[in-house]
């Protein structure tokens, strides 16, 4: 089937996606529940395409895969676990069995203890949390609690994941070591960065006036090393190994976030992500907005071969969307090797990037609207803010998220760039300026279009790109669950460590490494 795509994809390279448009694809090529709006009218798919590309779908057990991930299978075949972080958002929706077990009463419980201890430290003398994590410990709650900002009438939360000095100086800078709370977020309580940050706010707490036995919090299992590192049990808040740390916002790795708006501000998180769970799983077809969002992807990357994707957030709290999305789909799906062990048939995961419009228009879109490769966009918008008196910036903003999507399709021709410069040149001159204001155009585009970015509407759209890579990682027949490249480079470090430190030499290391321990041993020196 996909050498079947891909011909369909050459034979229509040239082909004008505004020729497309007629006075039904608007609605046609759009996905819409009672909350948002998916459009994606404005890419090279046309209905037989469409056909084809839910004909993959079907091919690859996309429905099968998703019925067995939301029942606790162990779909996460390499490493012989469930995929269930639904689970930690199914609120009301019945037993979820894993080994023969309804895990359900536990994560309820588990998310009715954080509830109490996050009022306890709202109500208290905590002016200040410190979430010390790396990767999925820290990239979800960090943006979900800037992406809600609005709501939040809690303590002020902060981040910390780099185990450069830095990071973690930035942010104690200005704190009072009697006030604040540091919750560190590691499942195993091993995490080379994390720990190492967690012991140096411990030492500057005790060197502040604060109390680390009363003042740490812990998001891990390992019961036997948080108690070790002084934090009691009662402050310890665990998940199962069927939740990946990219996908663990949901329960304890959210504990900032539910410290920051509240816990019923949580729960309607969590309510977001379970409704469009619920569209997921029973909306059929081009109905089905994680199954369009993801066969758009597929379309663009695996068809198209366009090698990146930009997401476009026009809305500013959700400044570290793209950051976000940068983990959850190149971490997923970020692949060589098929499920069986073979080497993938096709290219696996785009390169996801982007930044907030408007700033991206004046700093990457240049490149987008004139650059040699074509990169798919994806635009997010809300139809109001949250600054009902700023309402003309919230007007100018949506329009130029509607404006940059319309400048991707149509583009501008060499005649309309010679009438628009005209006036000022003629003969050889004027050709010269016209061809600098060309748009090639035909460009593709998608839309993510909700009423107001509030708990609920944060919680669909992180749901919907949570299936999106679900769905894009079953086509592609490869493990979205597990992520052993992270694996070398980590076993290296901690080789590498005793070399840096000057206590080992670099004896086998390559010459490029040995040169640099040289250089930075001289340095030292």
């Amino acid at each position: 089937m996909w050498n079947d795509l891909k011909q369909r994809a050459a034979a229509v390279a040239d082909r004008s996606i505004l020729g497309l448009f007629d006075e039904a694809r608007a609605e046609a090529f759009s996905v819409q529940t009672q909350h948002m709006r998916f459009d994606y009218a404005k890419t090279n798919i046309d209905a037989d395409t469409r056909a084809a590309m839910l004909a993959l779908a079907d091919a690859s057990g996309v429905a099968a895969r998703r019925d067995a991930m939301f029942s606790g299978a162990k779909i996460n075949e390499t490493e012989g676990r469930a995929v269930l972080h639904t689970a930690l958002r199914n609120l009301d929706g019945g037993p979820v069995v894993v080994d023969g077990v309804d895990v359900m009463p536990d994560v309820l419980a588990t998310l009715d203890r954080m509830a109490a201890y996050a009022d306890e430290v709202r109500s208290g003398t905590i002016t200040d949390v410190i979430n010390i994590g790396i990767g999925g410990s820290d990239l979800g709650p960090a943006m979900a609690v800037q992406a809600l900002s609005p709501y939040h009438d809690g303590p002020r939360c902060h981040f910390v994941s780099n185990v450069d000095g830095a990071h973690i100086a930035d942010v104690l800078e200005g704190l009072d070591a009697k006030t604040t709370l540091v919750v560190v977020a590691s499942k195993t309580f091993t995490t080379i960065e994390t720990m190492t940050n967690a012991r140096t706010a411990r030492a500057w707490m005790l060197d502040h006036g604060g109390d680390p036995s009363a003042q740490f919090a812990a998001l891990s299992t390992n019961l036997e090393k948080t108690s070790d590192f002084g934090i009691p049990e009662a402050r310890v808040f665990g998940f199962e190994d069927w939740v990946g740390g990219r996908y663990s916002m949901w329960g304890p790795i959210g504990l900032s976030l539910m410290m920051a708006i509240g816990p019923d501000g949580f729960r309607a998180f969590l309510r977001g992500g379970q409704d469009m769970d619920r569209h997921f799983q029973v909306a059929e077809g081009v109905e089905n907005m994680p199954l369009m969002l993801a066969l758009v992807g597929i379309w663009h990357r695996q068809v198209q071969g366009h090698a990146t994707r930009a997401v476009l957030p026009y809305d500013q709290r959700l400044g570290q969307l793209p950051n976000y999305l940068q983990q959850l789909e190149m971490e997923s799906n970020g692949k060589s090797v098929a499920m069986d062990g073979t080497a993938l048939p096709v290219q696996s995961g785009p390169v996801v990037w982007g930044a907030p419009g408007t700033n991206g228009q004046h700093a990457f879109y240049q490149l987008i609207h004139q650059g040699t490769s074509v990169i798919p966009c994806e635009f997010l918008v809300a139809c109001e803010g949250h600054e009902p008196e700023l309402k003309h910036h919230h007007d100018l903003l949506v329009a130029n998220c509607f404006a940059q999507s319309e400048a991707l399709l149509r583009g501008r021709s060499l005649d309309e760039a010679r009438a628009k410069v005209a006036g000022s040149f003629e003969g050889a001159e004027l050709e010269r300026q016209a061809a600098h204001r060309v748009f090639e155009g035909n460009r593709p585009s998608t839309t993510l279009i909700y009423p107001k970015l509030d708990p609920f509407t944060l919680g669909q759209i992180i749901a919907l790109y949570e299936h999106r890579v679900f769905v894009e990682g079953i086509i592609l027949g490869i493990n979205s669950y597990d992520q052993w490249g992270v694996e070398l480079g980590k076993e290296l470090a901690t080789a590498l460590q005793p070399v840096i430190e000057g206590t080992a030499t670099a004896d086998g290391k390559d010459g490029s490494t040995q040169a640099l321990v040289a250089y930075l041993h001289a340095h030292r020196a």
